[in-house]
C-alpha cells in the first residue's frame, strides 16, 4: 500500500501531468452515458440529475432476505483532532471498473481493489496532511473522477488531484482561504473543461461562494457569491447595519446538479448567518436558502427559489436537486424536486424556478400553518415585513422571552443527506429526523462576538428517524416508515424494487420501494451515516457501506446507545 502525505507532488504544468482523455477516462461524454455502465457508480449522486438510482435488479424484493455479509475491510479517519472528538464517513463511494473510491472525514482519499470476492484490499491511500488541530468540521462528502485523476476537497479550502492506478498526489490548489471560515465539504462536479466546487463554512462567518475553475490546472474561470455586496441584485433583502452580508453565509454543503439541455447547473444555499437573530440581518436575505441555476460557462445566476424568507431556524437547502421529467397534469413539467429541510416537499420548473406544489414530508411541523398553493412561500409570509413572523411567532430572545418549541428540529426533516428518485415507481425517498429543538435568540452570539449562530438550540425530546416516498407531481405523500432512531446516511433506490438507507445506531434497511415495508436490515455495530451505494463486479451485485459517524448529539436521548464505539469500515453485502 501506498501512502502519500503532505509533500505535495506538484507539477509544473498540470496539462504534461494530467494528460490527455483516453477511451477509459472520466469525461463528460461518458458521465452523460452512465445508464450503459449500470456496474459502476460514476459520480457521487450517481448522475447529473442527483436521482440517485442503480439499475441493477439481481437483489431484489424476492431474495433481498438472504443478504448477508461478505467481508468488511477496515479503514482509518477516526481519530480526533483539536475540537472536533472523531472524523466521520459521510460520503459515497465511488467505483469504477471494480475499484472503489472514498474519502475520510480527514480528507484521506482511499482506493479499494473489490475484484476479490471474498475481501477488499486497501490499494494506497492519500493523506494530504491536513492538520486536523485547525479543522472545524471533519466532515467530506465524496470526491469526483476526471480523467484518470481523482479530484478531492479538504476541509482546510484545498482541491487535490490524484492519480487513480497510484494514489501519487499531483497537484494542490488552495480554492480559498480558511481563516475566513471557508471550508470544503463536497466535491465539486464535472462539466466539460470546468469543475464547478460549492463552498462551505458560513456557520463560521464566511460568505459563501460557487467557483468555476478549470478542471486541468484548477485556475478560477468565474466565481459568484452567494450573498450580494451593496449595490448589487439582491443586496436590498439585506437591511441592517452590520455588514451582515461580508459573513452572510449561504454555504454549500452538497454537490449540486446539472441539466444538460440548458447548460445550467442547481445547487441548494444555506441558511443566512447569524443562523437565529435575523434582527441583526432584517429582510428576505437573498440568495440563502435557495435553489439557484448558474450558467456553467460565465457563472450567470439564471434563476433562483428560496424556500424560507428571513430564516430564523437554520433551515438551509443544502441537500439534493433532483432533476425529473414530470407528468403534472397532463403536461410533462421539466421539473426540480428537492426534500426541503423545512419539512416540505417542492417541485418547480427547473426552467425558470417557478413553483409548481409543495407537500409535507416530516411528520411534525410546527413553524408554519403551510405552504402557499400559489406563490411556494410559506402562508404567513409578508414580502413587506423586514422581519417574518411565521406560525411559530416571533423568533425568541430579542422580541421575545425564553424559547420557542421548533419542530423539524433544526437539523431537519432532510438535511444534506442525499435523496433519491425511482423511475420504476416515479416517487421520490427522503429519509432524516423527526422530532423538534428548543431554539433561543441570543445577540451575544451574533456577528462574531462568541460565535456566528445567534442562539443556542437543543433538543428537547428523543429523536426519531423515517424514510419517505413523495408523489413530486402531486406533493402527496405515499408512504413512510419511521425508525427508532435518525437517518443521516441519504436513500439508494434500485432497480429490484428496493430502497436502502441507514440509521445512526449502525442498521441498514432495504425497503419494499412501494409498500415502504422493512424487508430485511442489519446492525453493523458502530455509527452509520455515509451512503448506501450498489455496483457490480464480475456480474455479481453488491451493495456497501462505509461505517462511522460523528453524530452523537442525536443518541443525546437514547442512553441505550450510550457506549456505541466509532469504527471505520467497509462493508459489503451480497447474495
Amino acid at each position: 500500500m501506498r501512502k502519500f502525505t503532505s509533500s505535495l507532488h506538484a507539477c509544473l504544468l498540470a496539462t504534461t501531468c494530467i494528460g490527455s482523455a483516453s477511451a477509459a477516462d472520466i469525461t463528460t461524454d461518458r458521465l452523460l452515458n452512465y445508464k450503459s455502465e449500470p456496474q459502476n457508480w460514476l459520480q457521487v449522486h450517481g448522475d447529473y440529475q442527483s436521482q440517485r438510482h442503480s439499475a441493477l435488479k439481481d437483489i431484489n424484493r424476492d431474495n433481498v432476505k438472504g443478504l448477508k455479509v461478505l467481508y468488511m475491510t477496515a479503514l482509518g479517519g477516526a481519530q480526533g483532532g483539536g475540537n472536533i472528538p472523531q472524523g466521520s464517513f459521510q460520503a459515497t463511494p465511488l467505483v469504477v471498473d471494480g475499484a472503489m473510491y472514498v474519502p475520510d472525514g480527514w480528507s484521506t482519499v482511499y482506493k479499494i481493489d473489490l475484484t476479490d470476492p471474498k475481501r477488499g484490499r486497501v490499494a494506497w491511500e492519500m493523506d494530504p496532511g491536513t492538520d486536523k488541530s485547525a479543522v472545524w468540521i471533519a466532515a467530506n462528502r465524496g470526491v469526483t473522477l476526471y480523467k484518470d485523476m481523482v479530484v478531492s476537497t479538504t476541509a482546510d479550502g484545498k482541491m487535490l488531484w490524484t492519480k487513480m492506478a497510484t494514489g501519487e498526489l499531483i497537484k494542490s490548489v488552495q480554492v480559498d482561504d480558511p481563516k475566513n471560515g471557508y471550508a470544503l465539504t463536497s466535491p465539486p462536479l464535472l462539466i466539460k473543461d470546468k469543475l464547478i466546487l460549492g463552498g462551505s463554512g458560513g456557520d463560521r462567518g464566511a460568505r459563501s461562494h460557487i467557483d468555476g475553475l478549470n478542471a486541468e490546472t484548477g485556475a478560477p474561470i468565474w466565481r459568484q457569491y452567494t450573498v450580494p455586496k451593496p449595490g448589487e441584485p439582491g443586496s436590498e433583502t439585506w437591511k441592517d447595519k452590520n455588514n451582515a452580508w461580508e459573513h452572510g453565509g449561504g454555504a454549500y454543503w452538497q454537490t449540486g446538479s446539472y441539466d444538460a439541455e440548458s447548460n445550467v447547473t442547481i445547487w441548494g444555499s444555506g441558511q443566512p448567518v447569524p443562523m437565529y437573530d435575523p434582527e441583526y440581518r432584517p429582510g428576505d436575505n437573498l440568495f440563502t436558502n435557495s435553489s439557484i441555476a448558474y450558467d456553467v460557462d460565465t457563472g450567470e445566476r439564471k434563476w433562483y427559489f428560496q424556500y424560507t424568507p428571513g430564516d430564523a431556524f437554520d433551515y438551509d437547502e443544502v441537500g439534493s436537486q433532483i432533476l425529473i421529467d414530470l407528468n403534472v397534469g397532463g403536461q410533462t413539467r421539466k421539473s426540480l424536486v428537492h426534500f426541503s429541510r423545512n419539512g416540505f416537499l417542492y417541485t418547480l420548473d427547473r426552467a425558470r424556478g417557478q413553483f409548481i406544489n409543495a407537500g409535507q414530508y416530516a411528520s411534525k411541523v410546527s413553524w408554519t400553518a403551510g405552504i402557499d398553493p400559489k406563490t411556494g412561500k410559506p402562508v404567513e409570509y409578508d414580502p413587506s415585513k423586514d422581519l417574518q413572523t411565521y406560525k411559530i411567532g416571533s423568533p425568541a430572545g430579542r422580541r421575545a422571552q425564553g424559547t420557542v418549541n421548533l419542530c423539524p428540529n433544526i437539523q431537519g426533516g432532510v438535511n444534506y443527506f442525499p435523496t433519491s428518485y425511482s423511475p420504476l415507481t416515479g416517487m421520490v425517498y427522503g429519509a432524516g429526523i423527526e422530532g423538534c429543538q428548543d431554539l433561543k435568540t441570543d445577540a451575544e452570539r451574533s456577528g462574531g462576538k462568541v460565535a456566528w449562530n445567534g442562539g443556542l438550540a437543543a433538543a428537547n425530546e428523543r429523536i426519531l428517524g423515517s424514510i419517505t416516498a413523495m408523489d413530486p407531481a402531486t406533493g402527496q405523500r405515499k408512504g413512510q416508515k419511521m425508525f427508532d432512531y435518525a437517518s443521516y446516511s441519504g436513500v439508494l433506490s434500485t432497480g429490484g424494487g428496493l430502497v436502502f438507507t441507514t440509521s445512526i445506531d449502525g442498521t441498514v434497511y432495504a425497503l419494499d420501494d412501494k409498500s415502504m415495508d422493512v424487508l430485511w436490515s442489519f446492525n453493523v455495530g458502530t455509527l452509520s451515516q455515509a451512503p448506501p451505494v450498489s455496483y457490480s463486479v464480475n456480474g455479481k451485485q453488491y451493495v456497501a457501506i462505509i461505517t462511522g459517524g460523528r453524530v452523537t448529539s442525536m443518541l443525546a436521548k437514547s442512553p441505550e446507545l450510550s457506549g456505541i464505539k466509532n469504527s471505520t469500515n467497509l462493508v459489503v453485502f451480497g447474495l
